[in-house]
């Protein structure tokens, strides 16, 4: 689990919202995170503490001179002893206490007295939230290092419609899984990933296209994100949503490929082109459907650029490039020759036909191939996947 071994504070203060942060707690502890949790006295009228000892089975902590605990400071040690600190729902109250450095309770002495990782969860009526005050106090706090996570904007608790809603319980744990769950290898490095397929266009109804869904393409942008890349990811059509906290450029068509790569290309240290991108185009798209008749029908096609190669003779020193080679025969032998061929550091190749790899499955079978040899990984995650090619291609950067 990515979480494993690590101590998360969650701070739940005065806010219809509290109920959420129970789903929160729930999820960390199915990631094997040691969760404690502070209330405020406020927050004990939304939501009892026990509800919270369940979930987590640590004491939920509220007065700051309960004398039912083991001799020790309580405050001062949770303080020590987390490695984020998570305000979810924050009230418009206690964002006010932290700017000002007001420590009354045990929520904010903790918060105080702790050097770890703090998030603040803003959840209020709009106009609470908009107030200048309010948003002179969440400046200070960001000025002071926290994380101000923007709250949602729809219906609120008291029938108003606007921002305040504190995000679902799913992206506060997206928050904590970026600072936590990865060594910070990839800090103030730029990468580019690209994914997904390519469509083609034959007329304004269909279209060439192949079979990637995007997979491996956004593990490997989840990945560097949470090493702590700058990530930019241009993508083709998929079904599925790609990371938090990455760059999206969406293309459909080869040539917007093309472009969108060549724009951003000169600011990246590491390009991993993990899209299936279409070999051919229709040399001719129609303007209007092509109607069916009774013979056959033949669409002459034309060689889209090769976007891998162009990278290949424009690439920049100490830039690493990544390709990938999904072969159905002699895939060492014709990877290699890619390699050499488009002149890029490393290629990431599988077999279509090797069960487990290929389209569409939450696993993978590659061989990293450089210059030096190759490396055959075994049967893992598409997310595991990513991380070994992420080690193997910051070692040339590093040896670059």
């Amino acid at each position: 689990m990515m979480l494993s071994g690590k101590t998360v504070v969650l701070g739940v203060t005065g806010s219809i919202a509290a109920y959420k942060t129970a789903y929160l707690a729930s999820a960390l502890k199915k990631q094997h995170c040691d969760v404690h949790v502070i209330m405020t006295k406020n927050a004990c009228e939304f939501i009892a503490p026990l509800t919270f000892e369940t979930l987590t089975g640590n004491k939920c902590l509220v007065d700051t001179f309960d004398r039912d605990f083991k001799f020790d400071v309580t405050h001062i040690s949770i303080a020590k002893k987390a490695d984020l600190i998570m305000v979810a729902p924050a009230s418009a109250n206690v964002i006010a206490k932290f700017a000002g450095g007001i420590a009354d309770d045990m929520l904010t002495t903790t918060v105080l007295a702790s050097k770890a990782i703090k998030l603040v969860s803003p959840a209020m009526n709009t106009n609470m939230y908009q107030n200048p005050i309010t948003q002179d106090n969440l400046k200070k706090l960001e000025d002071y290092g926290f994380e101000i996570i923007t709250p949602a904007t729809g219906l609120l608790a008291c029938n108003d419609v606007g921002e305040g809603k504190m995000p679902e319980p799913e992206i506060l744990l997206e928050y904590i899984i970026k600072h936590l769950a990865l060594k910070k290898d990839l800090t103030g490095k730029s990468v580019l990933v690209t994914a997904g397929p390519t469509q083609e266009a034959i007329d304004p109804v269909r279209y060439i296209t192949n079979h990637s869904t995007g997979k491996m393409g956004y593990a490997l942008a989840k990945a560097c994100m949470l090493r702590g890349a700058q990530v930019t990811l241009v993508t083709g059509k998929t079904s599925i949503a790609p990371p938090m906290f990455v760059d999206v450029v969406s293309i459909t068509s080869s040539k917007d490929m093309y472009e969108a790569v060549c724009e951003r290309i000169s600011s990246a240290d590491m390009v991993f082109k993990a899209a299936a991108v279409s070999d051919y185009t229709p040399s001719v798209t129609y303007e209007n459907k092509v109607k069916k008749k009774d013979e056959d029908l033949a669409i002459p096609l034309t060689r889209t650029e090769d976007i891998l190669k162009h990278l290949g003779s424009i690439k920049k020193e100490g830039q690493v490039l990544c390709g990938f080679s999904m072969e159905t025969e002699n895939m060492l032998e014709n990877s290699q020759a890619k390699l050499i061929k488009k002149n890029v550091d490393m290629i990431v190749a599988n077999n279509l036909k090797v069960a487990g790899a290929g389209f569409g499955t939450d696993t993978n079978i590659v061989t990293i191939i450089t210059k030096d040899g190759f490396n055959e990984l075994p049967i893992m995650s598409k997310f595991d996947t990513a991380n070994e090619i992420i080690n193997a291609a910051l070692k040339i950067y590093e040896n670059k």
